[in-house]
This record gives C-alpha cells, sequence and structure tokens, in this order.
C-alpha cells in the first residue's frame, strides 16, 4: 500500500472498520480507502455484501461493487457467532474510524452502538448511517433510495409535468455517504485537538433535504411548488434540449438579450427573431416558450450535431450533448486528462476512474477490488490470533 511517485496520502496509517453493505457506507469508507485508509470490510460469510450479487457485468464482478469497493480489505465474520464479540473488540481497539448502514437496532443487538463503543474506545470515531436516522417515526422504516426520494420530495420536482421520475442514479445514498466522509474527516480533524472520538448520525433523508434546499424554501416561504418542466427552466428560455437532423439532443441555455441576439443571429440564421415583440425580453420568451421551443426545434432538425455544436460555439452560446452511457466512458475529458486506470478484481484487471478531490501531492489509489474473505486469515493474524486459534475459530464458524 505504498503511495508511489505522488507522495503520502493523507490518511496512510488510519484503519477503517466497516459492517457495511449497498451503497451509502460503502462509498463513504471508498473514499477514506482514496484518501490512504486501510478499510477493513466485516463481511457475512458465504455472501458478503449482497451487492456483490446485483449483477455479474463488470467481467463476473457486480458494476455496483466494482465502483465501491477497490482499495479495501474483506474479513469475513458471522457477527452473531459467539466469539464475535472478542474478535471485533479486538479489532476496533485498533481501529481509528467504525462506520456501520446495518438494519436499525441491528449494531446496538451487537454491542455495536456509538456511546458504547466511545466507553470502551474513547478515541474511537463512530459513523452511523441509517436511512431516517435514531429516532422519531420513520426511524425503523425501510429506506431504499427510491423511497428516500420519495419522502424528500425529490420525484415531485423531477421529470415532465406529466411524469414525475426519480433520479437515474442512487441519489440518496450518495448524498449520505458523502456526509459520512466528511463528517468523518472532521471529527478526525476534532480528535487531533481534543484526543477523543465522536459519534455521527448520518440519515440519508436528511442528507437528500438538504440537497432539496432551494425548492423547499422556495415552495415554504413562495407558496408554490416549482413545477416539473423536464429539461427546461422555469424562468429562462430557451433553455432546454433540442434534437437535431441526426436525432441527437443538444442543450441550449441563453442567459441574456446580448446571447439571444447572438443566437438569432448565428444559430437561428434569422437576426429579426430578435426583435420580434413576443420574444424580445426573457419574461416574454418565457410566456411564449411553447412557440419559440417550436421554432427552435424545426431549425435544429434541419442541423447535423456538428454544425449545431460548431454554430453555438462560434455565437459564444452554453451548450452540451446529452450523451449516451455509452459515449460517457470515452468522453475526451476523461481521455485527454487519462482518467482511467486498471483495477484489479478476482476476475482480471478492469479500467476504473481514478478518484477525485485528491490533494496534488497524492498519488490516487486504485487497489484491487476484493475477493470474499481475501483478507480474513491476515487480519486475524495481525489482531495477534496464534495459527491454532486461527484454525478453531475457522473450524468453529466464526468465519471462513
Amino acid at each position: 500500500m505504498s503511495a508511489g511517485a505522488g507522495g503520502a496520502r493523507p490518511l496512510e496509517g488510519v484503519v477503517v472498520v466497516t459492517l457495511e453493505h449497498a451503497v451509502a457506507a460503502p462509498f463513504a469508507t471508498r473514499q477514506l480507502a482514496d484518501l490512504g485508509a486501510r478499510v477493513i470490510k466485516v463481511e457475512r460469510p458465504g455472501v458478503g455484501d449482497f451487492a456483490r450479487g446485483y449483477d455479474e457485468t463488470v467481467r463476473g464482478t457486480s458494476s455496483v461493487f466494482f465502483w465501491l469497493n477497490r482499495s479495501k480489505e474483506s474479513l469475513t465474520l458471522d457477527v452473531k457467532h459467539p466469539r464475535a464479540p472478542e474478535l471485533l473488540d479486538r479489532l476496533l481497539e485498533r481501529a481509528d474510524v467504525f462506520v456501520q448502514n446495518l438494519a436499525p437496532g441491528a449494531a446496538q443487538r451487537l454491542g455495536l452502538g456509538g456511546d458504547e463503543l466511545l466507553a470502551r474506545h474513547p478515541r474511537l470515531v463512530v459513523c452511523n448511517i441509517s436511512g431516517f436516522g435514531d429516532a422519531g417515526p420513520y426511524r425503523d422504516r425501510k429506506a431504499y433510495d427510491l423511497l428516500i426520494q420519495g419522502e424528500a420530495g425529490v420525484i415531485s420536482v423531477t421529470g415532465t409535468e406529466d411524469v414525475p421520475s426519480k433520479v437515474g442514479i442512487s441519489v440518496a445514498d450518495i448524498a449520505g455517504g458523502m456526509y459520512g466522509f466528511s463528517g468523518i474527516l472532521a471529527a478526525l480533524l476534532q480528535r487531533s485537538r481534543t484526543g477523543r472520538g465522536d459519534v455521527l448520525d448520518i440519515s440519508l433523508f436528511d442528507a437528500l433535504i438538504e440537497w432539496m434546499g432551494h425548492p423547499l424554501y422556495y415552495t415554504e416561504y413562495g407558496g408554490t411548488q416549482p413545477v416539473r418542466m423536464g429539461t427546461a427552466h422555469p424562468i429562462i428560455a430557451p433553455y432546454g434540449a433540442f434534437a437535431t437532423q441526426e436525432g441527437d439532443e443538444i442543450l441550449v441555455a441563453v442567459q441574456n438579450e446580448r446571447e439571444w441576439r447572438a443566437f438569432c443571429t448565428v444559430v437561428l440564421g434569422d437576426p429579426a427573431a430578435a426583435s420580434d415583440p413576443s420574444w424580445s425580453t426573457m419574461s416574454g420568451r418565457v410566456a411564449d416558450r411553447t412557440a419559440l421551443d417550436a421554432m427552435i426545434g424545426d431549425r435544429f432538425a434541419q442541423l447535423g450535431s456538428g454544425e449545431a455544436l460548431r454554430l453555438l460555439d462560434e455565437a459564444s452560446i452554453a451548450s452540451a450533448r446529452v450523451n449516451q452511457l455509452r459515449d460517457v466512458a470515452r468522453h475526451p475529458q476523461l481521455v485527454d486528462r487519462d482518467r482511467w486506470q486498471d483495477v484489479a478484481t478476482p476476475f482480471g484487471p478492469v479500467p476504473g476512474l481514478l478518484p477525485t478531490g485528491l490533494p496534488r501531492g497524492a498519488s490516487p489509489r486504485m487497489d484491487p477490488v476484493p475477493a470474499l474473505g481475501e483478507h480474513t486469515e491476515q487480519v486475524v493474524e495481525w489482531l495477534g490470533f496464534s495459527a491454532e486459534d486461527r484454525a478453531a475459530m475457522r473450524a468453529d464458524g466464526l468465519f471462513e
């Protein structure tokens, strides 16, 4: 786990123990691993993190598991075994951070509640990630990403006027993972000053509610909820996607009158449109959006995608392609900046995206995605258990 040519990583020497599954907690801990932390992932014998079984698309590995679990060590452990508390406690004695996103109440039943752990390990940073928090009427509800998006109002503002939609990525899990990651970093910094650990309680619901701040405040104090508009904007026009001759969609955003005149002259080839009384102001264009969009749509349907983008650049109009995912992997920004690097997996090397947000002095960490239980023997040996103890534990079903 050497840092390589780029220099030492910020979290080298930090040990993280995690009882995690799915997305939120693994996303938080993978970012800790990216920064150099040693992340020991405790998994259920035989099956492990259930995200391992979501699919087999990355050369036999789940796409979710590949994304979230590189640079970690896998320790299989039956946490309900009578000897599990002994092994876990010895593990936590050496840990700086403990992360869990088990079902509500499960950590407490295992003797891994935050206050209980701090009493035994005062320097430990404990991060609990749950759906709705550790109190309140929704505390024990199941909290899949879709359900959190619904409860937080995300679906009500996403999609078209006729069809509400969920966000196409696990936005609630990612939000919770990000706040877990940043909260852990803050707690470690605080510990460096006080010498004491702390407990973080991260709720996916709270995390996504924070991200909903703008429409939430707009509705609460303005009295009306923003309408769903697809790629359009409630107070700016033209703004949104227009299909070219090939059927590709190009996003266009015209923000002011200078841009509108340039758009009409260069892109539409119709300078007179800029002075049309219905479209000569932003509010007028918004009010007459249907006719405006139809006129622009007719023009774009006559243009090839390359020509449309060339004209938009010539007019200095903000634009972008609506890329399909098959194109994103080969995006020129990724290719030119060499953002892909091979990651070892149990099924061979697979290109993975480099971590983002690393300090310039730290080298990217792209260590292997672990096989289930791959590191069990070496972790238990590191904890000081003899070969005889390890054999007896294995024979007794504590781990595989």
